[in-house]
């Protein structure tokens, strides 16, 4: 009988021990997780969705390509946060002639409004769909709404909500699956990658590229280290120098999972599109709402559904990181009053950049702009920024007096320096062809 009480005594430690685990193991995750999700923003899912329905299967390799580039330039960007304390534009002024920073940052603030109001336009036709009313009305409410939350909540909430809205993305997973692929047929093509062979092919890859490693993500990683730093208490420059190896070991597997999660939604985008949209003659999507309509027949309702609801789930998500990524990388370069925990009356700059920025998207959603084809210049965009931005990542996270003595690894600065040759390829085939 002991003996039993014993094995009971036991089993119930482990049980005890293991979620307390995962419990604090989930509250460690955090802006990579968030940055992975924000990724696949209306933005993405709507350039995915171009890329299968007009070229089937032939996209679905770069998700297996972009994962360990994704995970490594976010992970550097997070480095850079966690050990000098400040956040990316803070770091490229100690390597960029400072006119050309402001350069990239206005380039910055111009495609996160593009990429914004896109995004706001899908939500709303989203809303429209699921039967909410007009879409007009829909754009405007998102826009008060997402802008009052960044405004008046905590970072701590705002981080908190935006980790549990990256469970919306799962839909995209369910919807490939309704589907029902031929695997083998999705593997050969995920191995075997297709080159581009037009500049219709070239722009594609380039806009996967550009809504997947994306010059918004850089800047909010980096920030949202420091913001993780200031609500642990380290209030000054001094306390946030510096990370030990195990808050760093943390981040790297934060990344890698939200970034894996990130590619994963992506790769079930593109092979969901492809095997309904493209092997129905669909090749031409126009807006968000025609190819959720146009699911219905080739894959059910319910497909629909999940497109359409993971749609307005992840705008929620995706919009406050790229009004916020503008936001820190001006503050930064201009030196004013930032952060999501400071007041709207002492961050009076930084919060005037997001509600402008909002304010613009707005206004643009009432143009006749297609916001499908707005949604794959914004990626486009992105693509063709993003290379100048990673050439000053990798003379940073090599640079072991602003990096503190703390430096990237030499396999980090590898795969960095592969990815910025890989998107300045790409965006010379664009050119090219």
């Amino acid at each position: 009988m002991p003996k039993m009480e014993n094995l009971q005594n036991k089993y119930l430690a482990k049980a005890i021990k293991y979620p307390s685990k995962l419990i604090v193991f989930w509250r460690s995750m955090g802006p990579g997780i968030i940055a992975g999700a924000a990724d696949d923003d209306p933005s993405g899912i709507g350039t995915y969705t171009q890329a299968g329905a007009l070229f089937g299967l032939g996209f679905l390799w770069t998700a297996l390509l972009t994962w360990p580039l994704m995970a490594s330039v976010q992970m550097a960007c997070a480095r850079i946060g966690m050990v000098t304390g400040e956040g990316l534009a803070s770091a490229l002024e100690k390597k960029f002639p400072r006119p050309v920073l402001i350069i990239f940052c206005f380039a910055l603030f111009l495609a996160n409004t593009l990429n914004v109001g896109a995004d706001l336009s899908a939500m709303a036709d989203s809303a429209e769909m699921l039967g909410w009313g007009s879409s007009h009305f829909y754009v405007v409410l998102f826009a008060i709404v997402i802008s009052w939350a960044t405004i008046r909540l905590r970072y701590f909430q705002i981080a908190g909500v935006l980790k549990w809205l990256a469970i919306f993305l799962f839909a995209y997973i369910v919807a490939a699956f309704i589907v029902g692929p031929d695997w083998a047929e999705a593997i050969k093509a995920t191995l075997i990658p297709s080159w581009p062979a037009d500049s219709e092919q070239w722009g594609m890859l380039v806009a996967i590229l550009g809504t997947t490693i994306s010059p918004y993500l850089f800047f909010w990683q980096a920030s949202q280290e420091v913001e993780e730093e200031k609500a642990a208490g380290r209030d000054t420059l001094e306390l946030r120098v510096g990370a030990s190896h195990k808050e760093l070991l943390v981040r790297q597997y934060d990344v890698g999972i939200g970034t894996f999660f990130s590619n994963l939604v992506m790769y079930f985008i593109i092979l969901s599109t492809a095997l309904t949209l493209h092997r129905s003659g669909l090749t031409h999507i126009e807006t968000s709402r025609q190819a959720a309509e146009a699911l219905v027949p080739l894959a059910g309702r319910f497909a629909s559904l999940l497109y359409t609801v993971g749609l307005l789930g992840v705008g929620f998500l995706a919009i406050p990181t790229l009004t916020g990524s503008a936001a820190y990388a001006l503050a930064e370069t201009f030196g004013w009053d930032q952060g999501l925990d400071a007041k709207l009356g002492k961050a009076r700059a930084f919060y005037a950049v997001i509600l402008v920025s909002t304010v613009i998207a707005v206004i643009f959603d009432y143009s006749d702009i297609n916001p499908i084809k707005a949604l794959y210049w914004s990626a486009v965009a992105n693509g063709l920024l993003a290379p100048f931005l990673l050439i000053g990542i990798f003379m940073v996270i090599r640079d072991s007096s602003v990096m503190k003595g703390q430096p990237s690894s030499k396999s980090a600065q590898l795969i960095v320096a592969i990815t910025t040759l890989l998107m300045i390829g790409a965006a010379i085939g664009l050119f090219v062809f």
